[in-house]
């Protein structure tokens, strides 16, 4: 079973998510992020140490299929924070060095799906049940630069795909989760 969970940053989304897993003997969390400064380092350790001690944490953001498979345990559900870092994590290495207003965003974003539906068929391969988190950036203003615009296009098109596999969605807004499939 697979379950998407999205909403705007600070939503409560995490913790609605974190919620749905809540009963299962075992978690395996898996986080996206990775440390590029101070401030991301502290948010990564506060994240850790809220955890509950019997989660296992992965922390990862490529080769998914690796730890989401057939083999996994179906008493021990799949958390996945989040999907908006992965795809970032995904653009960013796809788009290597170069300068964002040179990339083919078009190709990117094909990279990237790809990476999603393979993410798709690990989830719906797996035995456990999966949430995936994902945030939901289309609901503000038209961002004032091409990297952004594209971003939120790719991110959005990105959580519609998710949502389409997904048996479950849900929407949350100020800590309050409303089921929308």
């Amino acid at each position: 079973m697979l379950t998407l969970v999205t909403g705007g940053a600070r939503s409560g989304k995490s913790r609605h998510a974190e919620s749905l897993v809540a009963d299962a003997s075992r978690v395996l969390y898996i986080a996206t992020s990775q440390i590029f400064d101070q401030e991301m380092a502290a948010r990564i350790a506060h994240h850790r140490a809220s955890r509950p001690a019997h989660w296992r944490t992965e922390e990862r953001w490529q080769q998914l299929a690796e730890i989401i498979t057939p083999d996994n345990d179906s008493r021990e559900a799949v958390l996945l924070e989040c999907i908006t870092t992965l795809a970032t994590n995904l653009l960013f290495a796809f788009g290597g060095e170069s300068d964002p207003e040179q990339w083919d965003y078009a190709a990117l974003e094909t990279q990237v799906q790809q990476e999603i539906e393979v993410l798709i068929a690990a989830c719906a391969a797996c035995p456990s049940p999966v949430v995936l988190v994902t945030n939901e950036v289309g609901m503000g203003i038209v961002p004032e630069n091409r990297l952004a615009r594209h971003f939120r296009d790719i991110a959005g098109r990105v959580n519609q795909r998710l949502a389409q596999a997904a048996d479950h969605v849900w929407l949350v807004v100020s800590g309050i989760g409303v089921k929308i499939k």
